[in-house]
């Protein structure tokens, strides 16, 4: 995104130089300039979280493909999981968003996919009562194939 802003900066001082010298126009090298260090403040790391340390880590792998982990972080991340490679997993993580707000996850993956839960993600909606209505209905009367021999394989 930064690439593209710097781009974007360059190609415009380089057509304003084109125009016409009697065209008044504000400095265009000192805004681009500004903007673009006030990108590139906005894209550097929070100081607290540049600073985090692992505070707890375990970790074991087992003859038989089972394993294990978890780790905790200074600036509130956690992360544990426990599995059999290749087969499956199952694990929680948790830490804070840009607004403060806790965010914690669970998941099991398994031969069936991954299958993540946590208020924060996104959930459809209701499924409408007609709808609901005719999926019962197919249950309820299954399809019974038509066979017509016309000769056909």
């Amino acid at each position: 995104m930064l690439r593209d802003f710097i781009w974007a900066a360059f190609i415009l001082v380089s057509t304003s130089k084109r125009q016409e010298v009697n065209t008044p126009q504000p400095n265009m090298k000192f805004i681009i300039l500004t903007v673009a260090l006030l990108a590139v403040a906005q894209a550097r790391p929070d100081a607290f979280d540049a600073q985090a340390e692992t505070r707890e880590f375990k970790s074991n792998i087992n003859e038989d493909g089972s394993y294990g982990y978890q780790y905790q972080t200074s600036n509130g991340i956690a992360q544990q999981e426990q599995g059999v490679g290749g087969q499956y997993a199952s694990g929680s993580s948790a830490y804070y968003s840009p607004e403060g707000e806790l965010i914690q996850l669970t998941y099991t993956a398994d031969a069936d996919g991954y299958h993540p839960q946590g208020a924060h993600l996104p959930t459809p909606p209701p499924i409408p009562a007609a709808i609901l209505r005719s999926l019962e209905y197919i249950r309820t009367h299954p399809h019974q194939e038509e066979r017509h021999s016309h000769g056909r394989f």
